[in-house]
């Protein structure tokens, strides 16, 4: 799976706007250039490292940022299910679901 540090540039603009900063703001939070915010909102690389500081910062998840998926909101695996599932043979989404049919009706301690 390649990094696509263009969506992951897009989520950190998103998520500063929502939280109502500027590049300056959010630049002057994690002690970076203006600049530099604005190459890694039009998509050049961040390291992880960076990323997290932004995360952070703005309130937000590294898994959100990355992926586009919150592990706190409820059908987060959703997409990841779906695409998992329709690379497998019927015979294997069926038994699957068989298991998560299963596991979904028993009561776990």
């Amino acid at each position: 799976m390649e990094i696509d540090y263009r969506i992951i540039g897009e989520r950190i603009k998103e998520a500063r706007k929502n939280k109502g900063w500027s590049q300056e703001r959010l630049s002057e939070e994690i002690d970076v250039a203006v600049a530099y915010i604005s190459r890694v909102e039009r998509g050049h690389q961040v390291n992880l490292k960076r990323l997290a500081q932004i995360s952070k910062v703005l309130d937000t998840s590294l898994e959100y940022l990355i992926g586009g998926t919150a592990i706190d909101a409820p059908n987060y695996l959703d997409k990841e299910l779906y695409e998992t599932l329709i690379k497998c043979t019927p015979a294997k989404q069926r038994l699957i679901y068989n298991i998560a049919k299963i596991v979904s009706n028993t009561k776990f301690i």
